[in-house]
C-alpha cells in the first residue's frame, strides 16, 4: 500500500464551527481522550490529554476536509453555528471571577498542557456544555 499525498486546504468553515465531543478513553483503549466530530464522519483524533486531543483534532480536522476536497467531495456544512446562538449583545468575550484557588488550578493545568490558559477554559466550558447537550 502507498501513500497518497493530499495538498492541504484552507478549509470553507473554521475549525471552531465544528462541534466535537471529547470523551475519555478507557485504560484498555490505551488511556487519554478522543475527539469525534459528528458533522465529519471519520474524523477523530486523541492526545493524553483534552488539550492535546483538540489540537491533534485540528490536524485530523484538515486532514479529512482536504481529503474530502481532494476525492470531488462535498464538505459538510457545521450543523451549528456558534452565530445561530448569540443573543443580541454577545460578542464572545466575557469576564468571569473565580476564587483564587481555581485560578491558580486553571494556570497550573494550562502550562502543564503546554497551552494558554484562554484555550483550557476554552476546552473546559466546551465539554462542560457538551456533556449537559448529550444529557438534556
Amino acid at each position: 500500500m502507498s501513500a497518497i499525498n493530499v495538498p492541504r486546504i484552507v478549509p470553507p468553515w473554521p475549525f471552531e464551527a465544528y462541534a466535537h465531543v471529547i470523551s475519555p478513553l478507557s485504560v484498555e483503549d490505551g488511556g487519554g481522550f478522543l475527539i469525534t466530530f459528528p458533522d465529519l464522519p471519520g474524523c477523530m483524533s486523541d492526545g493524553e490529554t483534552e488539550a492535546e486531543a483538540v489540537e491533534n483534532g485540528r490536524d485530523a480536522f484538515i486532514a479529512v476536509v482536504s481529503a474530502l476536497a481532494d476525492m470531488g467531495r462535498d464538505i459538510p456544512a457545521p450543523s451549528f453555528s456558534p452565530d445561530d446562538a448569540a443573543a443580541p449583545g454577545a460578542s464572545g468575550k466575557f469576564v468571569a471571577r473565580v476564587p483564587k484557588s481555581i485560578h491558580a488550578k486553571l494556570t497550573s493545568r494550562a502550562k502543564a498542557e503546554g497551552v494558554s490558559l484562554n484555550t483550557l477554559v476554552l476546552t473546559l466550558i466546551a465539554e462542560g456544555l457538551g456533556r449537559r447537550d448529550r444529557h438534556a
